[in-house]
């Protein structure tokens, strides 16, 4: 008789819940990542805050005006904060799976290899800034008088997906590179000089040095609409142009999962066990 395949949410929960009891072993740690990380994200709104002394908006005509770019930047922190709970610590983790051989014992478990591998710990002082990003929302939605309607939360909730998607889709791609190079160190450094494009509303990326880069990271390398979308449907909401951007959005995603999957086979395929 043929086992069932697992229920991926169950095992998910079960990892997450692993995870939990791990980082409560370790208290004071986790407290301070916490700590740390809410006071990242208070630097952050401080250093804005002081830009909106000065400045009406971001850029020059580009709409976003201070609570709205606050829109923006709470997105960014939602979306950064799922990116540290749940990707960012396993693929840092990867190369040391293939230095120490442990990906053998990940290879035969009866489960998808790069789901186990992309969600087997759960960095709970993530949520920090997850939190600190949901409080940062509707602070900005009270002082801008917006109550967004269901079409407008459901989208940002389905462009924030989006934008998980395209994220964890670059960081496996960087990921599966330590199958030929080794030790990635640089992992980390790549991810967030090539995310700080996405950090900014595309609108600011102007004239002959601007444009170029929109154009790269919007169509060749799209992190910019990570953020970019679900931010511009709770700020603005999605004009004709928007709209066009958010529906090759979702090909994007659909795009970049599809050639992540396919560049973490190549490496798993080039990958020769501890044992051999």
């Amino acid at each position: 008789m043929s086992e069932s395949p697992p229920s991926y949410t169950r095992v998910l929960a079960v990892l997450a819940r692993n995870s939990f009891v791990r980082d409560m072993n370790f208290r004071g740690n986790f407290l301070i990542e916490v700590i740390t990380a809410m006071f990242w994200m208070t630097m952050m709104v401080s250093f804005y805050l002081l830009i909106f002394q000065f400045a009406n908006e971001i850029g020059e005509d580009t709409g976003w005006t201070k609570y709205r770019f606050f829109i923006f930047l709470a997105t960014t922190m939602i979306i950064n904060g799922l990116m540290q709970a749940f990707v960012l610590p396993n693929a840092a983790e990867f190369s040391e799976l293939i230095r120490l051989g442990n990906l053998d014992f990940a290879l035969v478990k009866p489960i998808d290899t790069q789901f186990l591998i992309s969600f087997q710990r759960v960095n709970w002082s993530g949520y920090a800034n997850i939190g600190c990003g949901i409080a940062l929302m509707i602070y900005s939605l009270i002082h801008l008088s917006h109550v967004p309607s269901w079409l407008e939360m459901s989208l940002f909730v389905v462009y924030v997906t989006c934008g998980l998607g395209i994220l964890y889709s670059l960081v496996i791609c960087l990921a599966s590179t330590s199958v030929w190079m080794g030790r990635n160190q640089s992992l980390y450094n790549f991810w967030f000089y090539i995310t700080t494009f996405s950090r900014y509303p595309m609108e600011i990326y102007r004239g002959p040095l601007g444009d170029p880069l929109r154009l790269i990271f919007t169509f060749m390398i799209p992190i910019m609409i990570a953020i970019n979308v679900p931010a511009q449907v709770m700020a603005k909401g999605l004009g004709e142009a928007e709209s066009k951007l958010a529906v090759f959005g979702l090909f994007a995603t659909m795009a970049c999962l599809a050639i992540s999957r396919w560049i973490f086979g190549l490496a798993i395929s080039a990958y020769r066990s501890a044992s051999s």
